[in-house]
């Protein structure tokens, strides 16, 4: 099948020799010239170091290459999937799949990404969202790794494991396409908070409480939207906030680092160089809470030290000191 993948940062490349290694006749496309010329001169990703790009595929900074491609897939930064998604819009061929490859939430609607993409090209077009604990440096290095599809078309979660599947990249599929959009953006706040604790000096005891609390806000919250709080114990819920919260390729985890040791908080997103998502996720999943009426003391925490500049150790003392509850919600109701 003919693909365009939308987006040449280190995961839209990692996901294009994926498909590139199943036989598809891939086209990258970078949002301009010269970032698609680094690509052709140097043979490879600057954010994938060491992984040669072959010559099959396809470079281009001309969006026309979604012409003609039975599947096109998003895969910038959050902030550009519904700019992308309207200059694509026009060119796309009948009943192209769209997958949505990107975490986040759009940061002035508080939407869903798979949503702003709706939107724009409207419901002639299946949407799959492909999420799960997969790093674009571990992929690109063919480290077996296994991720989601997910969306309301059954054929087109399907059809979209079967591009992406082969034996270092495994697909399930699901219609939670809520639950797993959701799991997918909101972990990165609980990174965030991860990274911080470490950059504090704290231990492994408070980043698995941050870790499991974390996952509990964010399944009531996902609940509360929509979603199945089983997605949550899966790939896209606890298995992406595992990788995220413990691995240096995080960025967000990175930048809690920094910002645990003192480092202010814009300074450090602007430090980690490439979308720190967590920043701006904790705003949205903030205004989404306060919106549905769901309690998330840790993504309230995370805002007063993102956007407050609240002193993350009087945080950690509130947070410890919150009035007592039960862990499971409805104990002896």
């Amino acid at each position: 099948m003919k693909i365009a993948v939308l987006g040449s940062g280190g995961w839209g490349t990692a996901l294009a020799l994926v498909l590139l290694e199943n036989g598809h006749d891939v086209t990258l496309w970078s949002y301009t010239q010269e970032e698609s010329a680094v690509l052709k001169e140097k043979g490879e990703n600057p954010l994938l170091k060491g992984v040669p790009l072959p010559e099959s595929l396809k470079l281009t900074a001309d969006l026309s290459c979604v012409r003609g491609s039975g599947a096109v897939v998003l895969a910038t930064p959050s902030f550009a999937v519904r700019t992308t998604a309207r200059a694509a819009a026009p060119l796309l061929d009948p009943g192209a799949v769209l997958v949505s490859v990107s975490k986040g939430i759009e940061k002035d609607t508080s939407l869903t990404l798979t949503e702003a993409i709706e939107q724009e090209v409207g419901d002639a077009h299946p949407i799959v969202a492909l999420s799960g604990p997969s790093h674009a440096e571990e992929v690109g290095r063919r480290i077996p790794t296994v991720v989601v599809s997910a969306s309301k078309d059954r054929s087109a979660a399907e059809q979209v494991q079967d591009l992406f599947m082969n034996e270092r990249f495994r697909v399930y599929a699901t219609d939670d396409v809520v639950g797993v959009e959701l799991g997918a953006a909101l972990k990165n706040v609980i990174a965030l908070c991860a990274g911080i604790s470490d950059g504090m000096g704290y231990g492994d005891n408070t980043k698995a409480a941050l870790m499991t609390r974390g996952l509990t806000e964010i399944a009531r919250l996902g609940v509360a939207l929509g979603g199945r709080r089983e997605t949550f114990a899966g790939l896209s819920g606890v298995g992406d906030l595992i990788v995220t919260c413990t691995s240096m390729h995080s960025r967000n985890r990175r930048c809690g680092i920094l910002i645990g040791k003192g480092t202010p908080t814009e300074q450090a997103v602007k430090e980690i160089g490439a979308v720190v998502e967590g920043y701006y996720a904790a705003a949205n999943a903030r205004t989404l809470a306060r919106k549905v009426g769901v309690e998330m003391p840790i993504t309230e925490a995370a805002y007063q030290v993102l956007y407050e500049g609240k002193d993350p150790r009087r945080v950690i003392v509130d947070l410890m000191t919150r009035e007592r509850k039960h862990e499971l919600e409805d104990s002896w109701v």
